[in-house]
C-alpha cells in the first residue's frame, strides 16, 4: 500500500520483505504478514492495516510462460488453486476461501513490453482455467488459454470467443473469454484509471462459472497525469523516484463468492 525504495526491500530464496510487511514459505504454505497504513480507509489520516494471510496450495505448477519472443517477460501461475485463511487485527475481520497465486518477472519494466493486458481465472469442475491476452509494445498480440488439472500440469487449449465487457467507471476497456462470447459483470472490486478487477458470471468450457477478471492499461499507467495521481492512491516514500510503476497483483488472493 506504499511504494518503497530498494533499501526497504529484502529478498531471500523463500522470503520477501517490503517495508514492515513480509511473506515467507513455511514448508508447504505461504504466510503473508501485513503491516501497513491505507490512505483509502481514512482521509486525510492513514489508518493502520495489520493482519496475516496463510495460503495453502492445493495445486502447484513449476512451469512459467514466456510472454514475448525475446524472453524479457515471464508469467508463472504458482498455485492455480489454493485455500486461504485471512485473519486481520485492524480492521477486525477474518474469512477463509479459495485462493490463487501467481507472479510476473522480467528484465525490464512491464510497461516497456506491453500496452495492455487482460486476464481471468475460474474453477471448471476439478480443473482451473486461466486465460490471458494483450498487446505488446510493438503492436503484436498474444493470447492463450490454459487448463490446470489436479496434478498442476498446464495444458494449452483452444481459446474461447472474445467476450466484451462494459468499460469501467474510468472508461477503461476490458474483456475476457467465454463460451458464445458472452459474460456479465457481477461486481467490480477495484476500479482505477489504469487497472480493474472484477467478478464475472459466464459459461466456460461447457461449465457455468464465476470468474475473476483483470484488465490493465500500461499506456494509461505511464501517462504523466496518472503518474501524478498515483501518490494519492499509493503514497511514496520520500526516496522513491518520481517515475513509479506498480501493479497491485503480483499475488492474487481471490475468494470465490
Amino acid at each position: 500500500m506504499t511504494e518503497r525504495g530498494l533499501q526497504d526491500t529484502h529478498q531471500a530464496e523463500d522470503a520477501l520483505t517490503i517495508g514492515p510487511s513480509a511473506m515467507r514459505w513455511d514448508k508447504d504454505r505461504l504466510i503473508i504478514d501485513i503491516e501497513e497504513r491505507d490512505i483509502r480507509l481514512g482521509i486525510p489520516w492513514r489508518r493502520r492495516v495489520k493482519g496475516q494471510i496463510i495460503l495453502h496450495p492445493e495445486i502447484l505448477n513449476d512451469k512459467s510462460f514466456k510472454l514475448d519472443p525475446a524472453g524479457n517477460h515471464h508469467w508463472h501461475t504458482i498455485a492455480p488453486r489454493a485455500r486461504i485463511e485471512v485473519t486481520m487485527e485492524q480492521p477486525d475481520i477474518s474469512w477463509s476461501g479459495s485462493g490463487y497465486l501467481d507472479g510476473n518477472h522480467g528484465s525490464e519494466p512491464i510497461e516497456d513490453g506491453f500496452k495492455s493486458w487482460h486476464w481471468s481465472r475460474a474453477h471448471c469442475g476439478p480443473d482451473v482455467a486461466v486465460t490471458y491476452e494483450g498487446v505488446r509494445r510493438d503492436g503484436s498480440h498474444f493470447a492463450s488459454a490454459l487448463r490446470f488439472d489436479a496434478s498442476g500440469t498446464p495444458q494449452e487449449v483452444d481459446l474461447p470467443l472474445v467476450a466484451p465487457l462494459p468499460p469501467t467507471w474510468w472508461g477503461m476497456k476490458r474483456q475476457t473469454r467465454a463460451d458464445r462470447g458472452h459474460a456479465s459483470v457481477i461486481k467490480t472490486w477495484e476500479d482505477s484509471p489504469f487497472y480493474a478487477r472484477s467478478a464475472l458470471k459466464m459459461r466456460l468450457f461447457g461449465k457455468q462459472v464465476t470468474a475473476i477478471q483483470e484488465s490493465i492499461s500500461l499506456n494509461r499507467l505511464v501517462n504523466p497525469v496518472i503518474q501524478n495521481m498515483l501518490p494519492y492512491k499509493m503514497p511514496r516514500e520520500p526516496d522513491r523516484p518520481s517515475r513509479a510503476f506498480h501493479i497491485p497483483t503480483p499475488i492474487l488472493l481471490n475468494r470465490q463468492p
